[in-house]
């Protein structure tokens, strides 16, 4: 059965004001396949997955190997392989960071009280005596009117700056940046990003749990050891010196030595009309960087179409983790990432799997694990940026990112719902399980801005995300937070994000069988569905299918 829905935008060049939704029959997926490739990729033995390490090599031959049995062709060619050109930087005799020229002269240290690191190869980084400037939020936003360094030049200077936008503790979604969902001006990407156009030396984000979205262990540990970035032509010049967080604890001294209440600053940077506020006092850090290029690598399988092998569904998950960082009391310093993002990454090979098994299906499907998301979304925006696939020949993607395994839930989370045709065909999937789709309950996070399918929605690919539901057959809505809550707090980027052998996987695989359902019929559709009218990438998207025709 064809299901076809009228009403719905279509892709802009195809004219059509119809979504042609096959029906796809149930498959198995198996369990069986999820708990051994987790369990493998998550195991000590590949020391946490680090792109570059003896980790990745290991991923290499495993997933490989499993796509090859799955009934999958090599990706790229003849190659299972893209290559990443990356660079790892390691911060080394890091000095505390002093404040000088205030009331009270102040030293802040390495990993207890803030965290640094340049994005220069460069074999030393020596920032003395630096100009500290409060630029709120950091934004400069001019299609909102709102820019954050105007009036004032940083060049040289170091730029403290707010996590998240300002409204994230708006109760409801209006507001200049979407209210209490955070947009990419939130992200410290972007933050970093901007302060370097600005000619910054260096660019402080204050760690604040709540509009983080994460404790300051995730920043400790995320940001200490090597940090990988892509390799640029100018080998990182156009970058600040140092980038780096501080504890608000801290920030809070800083100011008060400024003579500056950094509460008050802080609710008037919320403002439209802002201005940078010079704090008077300056800023000195030293640090050493072990500096070592390398190739990392994306890896790509694909089950060509039977008719239209010309078009492409894509399934996303990042194979990377952090690799060795901070130990925990035991003394375990490897961060195994056993939920972020072994069972994506397992998930991969689950589905590739049920594909081959039910026959090709008319176009081609494509399962791309992606390195070094942990480091910024690296593999992806390389994919992004050089597709082994023509994006606009790309119908949409799924990604798919730490399955958090909870138990069965009655619905499924979307995070940025509302933004594309997608979720028509994740709509149809769900009636014939019987189970519904809710918003994300916390779009302050920002979550539709920390994973891999960003990278592709921003050269127009619809891509859909979709996270476990909360509200659990057993225990509702409640229980679903409480283990959110449980894994962001005890797991999330550290060493306890280990395999489990007595993880209940019912939840996990009922949002398999959706996952498979809803590519199994992109793949079986003849429709291009789009970005939903006055969305972010729809222009975008409108642009690269008027080349494909």
């Amino acid at each position: 059965m064809t299901l076809v829905l009228f009403g719905a935008a279509q892709a802009g060049a195809q004219g059509t004001a119809s979504l042609d939704i096959p029906d796809v029959s149930p498959q198995p997926v198996s369990q069986a396949t999820m708990q051994d490739v987790t369990r493998m990729l998550a195991s000590d033995e590949f020391e946490g997955r680090a792109p570059g390490s003896v980790g990745e090599q290991k991923t290499i031959a495993l997933l490989t190997e499993r796509f090859a049995k799955a009934g999958l062709k090599p990706g790229n060619g003849d190659s299972w392989l893209q290559a990443v050109p990356l660079v790892s930087i390691e911060a080394g005799k890091v000095s505390p960071l002093t404040i000088t020229g205030g009331k009270t002269p102040l030293s802040f240290a390495y990993g207890t009280d803030m965290v640094i690191g340049s994005y220069r190869q460069t074999p030393t980084t020596d920032l003395a005596g630096s100009d500290v400037v409060f630029v709120g939020y950091g934004i400069n936003a001019p299609e909102k009117g709102w820019n954050d360094y105007e009036g004032l030049d940083v060049k040289g200077k170091t730029v403290v700056i707010l996590v998240n936008d300002p409204d994230y503790d708006s109760p409801d979604l209006t507001g200049d940046f979407g209210g209490k969902a955070m947009t990419y001006y939130g992200r410290w990407t972007y933050k970093y990003e901007e302060a370097a156009r600005q000619g910054a030396a260096a660019a402080l984000i204050v760690h604040d749990t709540v509009p983080a979205a994460y404790g300051w262990g995730v920043v400790e540990s995320s940001w200490t050891g090597p940090q990988f970035f892509a390799q640029s032509a100018d080998q990182g010049a156009s970058q600040t010196q140092a980038n780096g967080w501080i504890q608000k604890s801290a920030a809070e001294q800083l100011f008060a030595s400024a003579g500056k209440d950094f509460a008050v600053l802080s609710q008037a940077a919320k403002a439209k009309g802002f201005k940078p506020v010079p704090l008077g006092v300056k800023a000195s850090v030293s640090f050493a960087n072990a500096i070592d290029t390398t190739m990392s690598n994306n890896i790509i399988g694909i089950l060509p179409g039977a008719k239209r092998p010309d078009e492409y569904v894509l399934y996303t998950a990042h194979w990377d983790h952090l690799g060795r960082c901070k130990p925990a009391a035991d003394g375990d310093d490897i961060c195994n990432g056993a939920v972020d993002n072994a069972t994506g990454t397992a998930a991969l090979v689950a589905l590739a799997e049920t594909f081959a098994k039910a026959g090709a299906p008319d176009r081609s499907v494509v399962f791309l694990a992606v390195t070094a998301e942990e480091s910024g979304l690296l593999g992806s925006a390389y994919y992004g940026q050089n597709p082994v696939y023509p994006l606009a020949k790309t119908v949409g993607g799924i990604n798919m990112d730490a399955f958090l395994v909870a138990g069965p839930a009655r619905n499924v989370t979307v995070v940025g719902k509302g933004k594309s045709e997608l979720e028509d065909y994740l709509d149809a999937a769900l009636t014939s399980a019987n189970r519904v789709a809710t918003a994300d309950p916390m779009p302050q996070n920002g979550y539709y801005y920390r994973s891999d399918h960003f990278s592709l929605a921003k050269q127009g690919v619809p891509m859909l995300y979709i996270d476990g539901g909360e509200d659990l057959i057993d225990g509702g809505t409640a229980a679903g937070a409480a283990a959110s809550k449980d894994y962001s707090a005890n797991r999330y980027h550290g060493p306890k994000d280990e395999y489990n052998p007595n993880w209940d996987w019912s939840g996990v695989m009922a949002d398999l069988s959706l996952y498979y359902r809803i590519g199994r019929s992109l793949a079986m559709s003849t429709s291009w569905p789009n970005w939903n009218e006055g969305d972010e990438f729809r222009a975008t998207r409108d642009a690269s299918r008027a080349t494909a025709q």
